[in-house]
């Protein structure tokens, strides 16, 4: 996970963002203008910084050239502002990506990590393995292991399995899970993620009576946990 730094003035959109971020394991510190965003970067130097542009001390655009002087931290610009000139103008001024509002949190988080793995800042994103109850998950070598024994898994079983095991304990919604594993717009009824997690409990030995590493949260979504 990262430490971030969000420059927001809205103070509702400052604590939506700060709260889902923060359910998302970040660590977020949240600010809501142009100079106490420089203190704070200066102060703790972030992993990353997602920016507004319209702060009522300074132009965004100004303060992202500050901030550009004074470190290469990752920065995305996230604004209302959707004119495809200073889009342009911005990247070029330094910032690492454009996101234009409104959006989910879950875009939000997944362009984070993306700009992450690109500016090679991404060690700290996930772990390389979990192993909990006997169940042992290797991220980096995309194989898992129940009681020692492998399990074949398919892409996409194995795909959900790590982003639940990533966040042990943390209700993940249906939603999250179509836009981070399937990478596709959470719209109306999907059976996708039923399916996949039907297979997934057989192989891990449970099922969704019966459940010992996944566990549904009834018209949420599902937490990763270790058996009793």
């Amino acid at each position: 996970m990262a430490t971030v730094l969000l420059v927001e003035d809205d103070h509702v959109v400052r604590g939506a963002l700060l709260r889902s971020l923060t359910d998302r394991g970040h660590t977020v510190h949240a600010v809501g203008t142009a100079l106490e965003a420089l203190r704070r970067f200066a102060a703790e130097t972030p992993d990353l910084v997602v920016l507004d542009l319209g702060l009522p001390d300074l132009d965004g655009a100004d303060a992202l050239r500050m901030l550009r002087g004074i470190a290469d931290t990752p920065i995305i610009i996230a604004t209302a502002r959707d004119d495809e000139a200073e889009i342009v103008r911005l990247l070029k001024a330094g910032a690492d990506d454009y996101m234009i509002k409104p959006f989910t949190s879950a875009h939000l988080d997944a362009r984070m990590t993306s700009v992450l793995r690109r500016t090679g800042r991404a060690s700290r994103e996930e772990p390389t393995a979990i192993e909990v109850g006997g169940l042992r998950v290797d991220i980096g070598q995309r194989q898992a292991h129940l009681h020692g024994e492998p399990l074949t898994l398919t892409r996409k079983e194995f795909d959900l399995l790590a982003y639940l095991a990533a966040r042990p304990g943390r209700v993940v919604s249906r939603r999250e899970l179509l836009e981070e594993v399937w990478r596709q717009p959470s719209v109306g009824e999907d059976q996708t993620i039923d399916v996949h997690l039907y297979w997934l409990r057989r192989k891990l030995g449970e099922s969704a009576s019966a459940p010992r590493y996944l566990h549904t949260v009834r018209g949420v979504g599902f937490r990763f946990a270790a058996p009793d």
